[in-house]
């Protein structure tokens, strides 16, 4: 057709059929059925100077027979196939075809079925070149191949994850080892990351992994706390890839590829013991890598990230980023929350609310709509509370600051006799609680009655073995500290026919009976 159109221009300039054929390269009586099937269709050049091939040759000569035979068979719905083929996990596109061929039996063959449905996924998978700028994306991911370390003493073997990370513009490449893919190892691969490129990218782009997303969504993904907390630090961004598309982190998916191709399989007939063997060997593979000359490029990775992208990184703050893991906690009726099995005060105010809770290896902090309203000091003694004495309300506070030995300061304030009750008090009870409590009750006694009362009371009572809180309270309730004591104690002892005395209680002497 390309010659057919050439044959029509040189037509409209005036040159004969002869001039035509040797310019073409072609044979006098195929210009002249060119020139005369046009003619016939009542084309020339100026009108078919826009059309492609096909429309010409359809115009000239008509459709071919395989064309015409292929219109009249029924085109598969190759949309609806794709969308039965997601669907059932067990489906094949044979099983498909053979549907398919007995509602149409005069339709395509398998293979042709095969090549129109290629081909159509061919035209609508179309893949969008990414332009990386240089500093501005990081991508990371974890391999899928694992690397064993075995134990020295029982030789079980541990499976280690492997941590990469890739950089857009230069593709350098980062790799180490971790005991998992937890949260903790996560943030401390990227930390590692940020350190060995000596400088910081614009964007993180992370696949959907559970440490790092807690929620994938297509449009807003929901990023760990703790994952976003490490992005503010260093001034990141994270921008997760969609679920289910493996192209949109093709960048580090070649450098897993790389990774697991270059270092993995040279690693495959070494055993380690340790995980730090095993990132020194990683290390020493990863600068070969990074050193191998580019295929169809000038360079290396490792000279494109000199030359390219560490200019274009931004520097690393001056603290390195300390883990720390958030938990929601409610406040407990003593207002603590429990963390790890150790108790830290809050405020009593937010006693019965919900609190979150950053804890790190060193510090303990707890807040309240964003705001911070506790700091501790990180405790690893269990079941004991770190409480701080301004989150105490103010009747504990008070409570609390009467301890023992300031009660026998205030009694000895007082006078000898409540010194003496209180020392008797301390020493006669079956737990020191229980003496306590009853000094604490005297103490508020001396705030509604005066010194000198007090200290009466106390004296009637040391005398009469009567030492306690409600000995005194009733004492200073009727008055009877205000009474001599040698008016109130009686002389000689009671006589009486109805009184039996002491004799009658003589074990040694049977009783009179009379």
């Amino acid at each position: 057709m390309r010659k057919t159109r050439e044959i029509l221009r040189l037509h409209f300039f005036g040159l004969k059929q002869r001039q035509i054929a040797r310019s073409c390269s072609l044979a006098q009586s195929t210009v002249n059925a060119c020139l005369q099937a046009a003619k016939a269709a009542g084309i020339s050049w100026p009108e078919v100077a826009d059309w492609d091939y096909l429309k010409l040759e359809t115009t000239l000569f008509g459709e071919r027979p395989s064309a015409v035979a292929r219109r009249h068979k029924p085109a598969p719905d190759f949309a609806a196939i794709e969308r039965e083929l997601q669907s059932h996990e067990h489906l094949t596109l044979q099983l498909v075809w053979e549907e398919y061929r007995q509602a149409h039996p005069e339709s395509y063959a398998y293979s042709r079925f095969c090549d129109l449905y290629r081909e159509w996924s061919q035209r609508r998978n179309v893949v969008l070149r990414q332009e990386h700028v240089a500093g501005e994306k990081l991508w990371v991911d974890y391999a899928g191949d694992t690397v064993a370390i075995h134990e020295s003493g029982t030789g079980e073997a541990r499976q280690a994850s492997i941590f990469v990370a890739v950089l857009g513009c230069s593709s350098y490449t980062y790799a180490e080892a971790t005991w998992s893919q937890e949260l903790n190892h996560w943030i401390a691969s990227h930390v590692r990351a940020f350190e060995h490129f000596r400088g910081l990218p614009a964007i993180v782009v992370p696949d959907n992994l559970r440490s790092g997303v807690t929620r994938a969504n297509r449009y807003e993904p929901d990023v760990n706390r703790t994952y976003q907390e490490m992005a503010e630090h260093y001034g990141v961004a994270i921008i997760p890839t969609r679920p289910y598309k493996a192209r949109d982190k093709a960048k580090v998916e070649s450098g897993v590829l790389l990774v697991e191709r270059w270092i993995l399989a040279a690693l495959r007939k070494h055993k380690f013991f340790h995980l730090s063997s095993l990132n020194q060997a990683i290390a020493e593979l990863l600068e070969r890598l990074n050193n191998r000359p580019f295929r169809k490029r000038e360079g290396t990775r490792a000279s494109l990230l000199e030359s390219v992208d560490r200019p274009a990184l931004r520097p690393l703050p001056v603290e390195r980023f300390e883990f720390g893991s958030w938990k929601t906690a409610r406040v407990n009726i003593d207002y603590h929350v429990e963390i790890d099995h150790h108790y830290y005060s809050v405020p009593y105010t937010l006693t019965g609310q919900r609190v979150e809770v950053r804890s790190t290896g060193t510090t303990v902090e707890i807040f309240q709509n964003g705001l911070r309203v506790a700091s501790h000091a990180r405790s690893e003694a269990p079941y004991q509370a770190t409480t701080a004495e301004q989150h105490r309300p103010k009747s504990h506070q008070r409570y609390l600051e009467w301890t023992p030995s300031r009660i026998l300061q205030w009694a000895q304030t007082i006078g000898p006799a409540t010194a003496k009750l209180f020392q008797e008090i301390l020493a006669t009870r079956r737990h020191p609680e229980q003496g306590y409590r009853s000094c604490l009750g005297i103490v508020r006694l001396g705030t509604k009655y005066s010194r000198e009362r007090v200290e009466a009371a106390a004296q009637r009572a040391c005398m009469q073995g009567a030492c306690s809180y409600k000995s005194i309270k009733s004492i200073l309730e009727r008055q009877l500290d205000r009474v001599p004591i040698e008016e109130s104690s009686s002389g000689a002892p009671v006589t009486h026919d109805n009184i039996r005395g002491a004799a009658y209680f003589d074990p040694s002497k049977p009783p009179t009976i009379q």
